[in-house]
């Protein structure tokens, strides 16, 4: 996510740091190395011009040139004045007054619009409310098939409809017949164009005429940059919409549609979707997006994603092994499991302040294949094995490398890992390092 304007703006900034006294000139040359940077991520050329001139008021008064640490005050005024840029602060749902309540989805064909249904309802599920899913896409039929089988991927009633009934009934029924479902909260999936045009909109209004939805969250491609940023601020001048969940983050290097949208439409960004798994969505904020951008991390939403997905009995159950030094390779499998499920090793690195420097370097890209072949290696074991890797001689090395479709010396690496990383673990539980309690809250 934003890889190429992270890298830029971090060699920018970088220089900056190494100086112990900043002049007029150096901050001037630094902020036109950001300008630039910023108009390549395909940025709004006139954000960036006003986001330049923001930080060039603040960085060249007293705030800067009177600091004793200038570089990192400037790098401070460009990171709050990112964070303004993108809304300063998180901005949710407001589903006010009797249930149920309505989120209309609207967009382009190809934003995603119809996996993002099911990944919102999927979110909100696990917040506690009880979503119903609705197709009102009649003009792609493999839309309303696609919304009933990701419905029931997650466990969520779909309304069930065809393609031969006006959107806006289809959408009604489903309001009025939410309850009996045991709905509280409907996520309307509406019809999407290959580009915007007056009937789509005539379509839309009458459905929000009809509904009266809560909330009408755009679904943006984030890949397209500032084409998002225009189909946002149509959108917005037909239906005035309340938000935008900007699809496909993950696939996006530049970063210029999360940058623009709320400077160019006044309406924030909500969520993000950061893959294609159902549970690849997450709430947007503008502070910790900024920190990632400028190559800071983002150990809260980390910190947000293993409370949510580690299992806490898990957990405990592996802090009194840890305490006993009684970790053997199948905790070991259950753990490297469980860390799968927060995404993908780039993601999560990504997320670790610092990591986007060493990820420049070719040789420390992480490959995920290797997760794959040590778990493989570890299901060819035998129970006993797994339980104390010290029995495990040459002949067992060959059988479980034949087993996993492996080489003895990746077995030999395994090991070999293993046996340092229980070290380790071990004179940390001396140190009472290890509180599993007090992280899972």
């Amino acid at each position: 996510m934003f890889e190429s304007l992270t890298e830029k703006l971090s060699d920018v900034l970088k220089k900056v740091t190494g100086r112990g006294r900043l002049s007029e000139a150096n901050i001037q040359d630094a902020l036109k190395q950001v300008r630039l940077a910023l108009l390549e991520a395909d940025v709004n050329y006139k954000v960036v011009k006003r986001l330049v001139e923001d930080i060039r008021h603040r960085a060249v008064g007293q705030e800067v040139m009177g600091s004793l640490t200038p570089g990192q005050q400037l790098i401070k005024i460009v990171n709050e004045e990112l964070t303004r840029l993108m809304g300063e602060t998180r901005e949710g749902l407001h589903l006010i007054g009797r249930p149920p309540h309505c989120l209309m989805l609207v967009g382009l064909q190809g934003s995603g619009k119809t996996t993002t249904a099911a990944k919102l309802a999927r979110f909100l599920g696990r917040q506690g409310r009880h979503p119903y899913l609705v197709p009102a896409d009649v003009y792609r039929p493999a839309a309303i098939d696609q919304l009933k089988r990701l419905g029931s991927q997650i466990g969520v009633p779909v309304y069930p409809t065809d393609s031969d009934r006006r959107p806006e009934d289809i959408c009604l029924d489903a309001l009025s017949r939410a309850g009996r479902e045991g709905a509280d909260l409907l996520v309307l999936d509406t019809a999407g164009r290959l580009h915007i045009d007056v009937e789509l909109m005539a379509e839309l209004e009458r459905i929000k005429e009809k509904c009266r939805p809560h909330e009408i969250l755009l679904v943006a491609d984030a890949m397209t940059g500032q084409d998002a940023v225009n189909v946002a601020k149509s959108f917005d001048e037909a239906l005035d919409i309340t938000g935008v969940i900007l699809s496909k983050m993950e696939g996006d290097a530049r970063g210029g549609a999360a940058l623009s949208i709320k400077a160019v439409t006044h309406k924030p960004i909500k969520f993000i979707g950061v893959g294609e798994k159902i549970d690849a969505l997450e709430p947007f904020y503008p502070d910790r997006m900024a920190s990632q951008i400028l190559g800071m991390g983002d150990v809260l939403s980390l910190i947000e994603k293993a409370q949510a997905e580690f299992d806490q009995q898990e957990a405990l159950k592996l802090e009194r092994k840890l305490r006993k030094n009684t970790f053997d390779l199948d905790d070991f499998l259950v753990q490297l499991r469980q860390m799968k499920k927060l995404g993908s090793l780039e993601q999560i690195l990504g997320m670790l302040p610092g990591m986007g420097q060493l990820k420049k370097l070719k040789q420390f890209k992480p490959d995920e294949r290797e997760l794959i072949k040590v778990e493989a290696v570890i299901n060819s074991m035998t129970r006993q094995e797994r339980r104390n890797y010290k029995i495990i001689n040459a002949s067992r090395k060959r059988r479980i490398a034949r087993g996993s479709g492996t080489s003895v010396q990746d077995v030999n690496r395994l090991l070999k890992n293993f046996a340092q990383t229980k070290k380790m673990m071990a004179r940390f539980a001396k140190k009472g390092y290890f509180n599993m309690s007090s992280f899972l809250g």
